[in-house]
């Protein structure tokens, strides 16, 4: 069963996308902002991080790059899904290295086909 590592400050962000993640059958880890990310990342391995770009201690811009940038992480998908969903963004954020990048609000299928098909490799 794969892990999907949830990022995101907001708690009802978070369940909602917990939730949805769950209910196709993987296991969601959850952290609040992109230090305590890393923190899990490094001791837990996810197969995939989804991750909000606007965070306290670290954005996911930051958080996006430090995943990349590291040998033992960098093959690991990451998906974007932030508010800031102007063309900029999405290009800032597939710049970064993110493997796709959801605007929000999304649609919930939207986050659980990105989840599938990166999973899917």
């Amino acid at each position: 069963m794969s892990t999907v590592l949830v990022v995101e400050d907001s708690l009802p962000q978070r369940e909602m996308m917990t939730e949805l993640l769950r209910g196709i059958g993987l296991t969601v880890t959850v952290a609040s902002d992109g230090i305590e990310a890393l923190e899990q990342i490094r001791s837990q391995r996810p197969d995939m991080v989804v991750l909000d770009i606007v965070m306290p201690r670290m954005n996911g811009y930051e958080l996006c790059r430090r995943i990349k940038a590291d040998p033992s992480m960098q093959n690991v998908p990451v998906v974007m899904c932030s508010s800031k969903g102007e063309e900029f963004d999405r290009y800032w954020g597939m710049k970064q290295g993110a493997d796709a990048y959801i605007a929000k609000p999304f649609q919930p299928t939207e986050l659980v086909g990105t989840v599938k098909q990166l999973l899917r490799g």
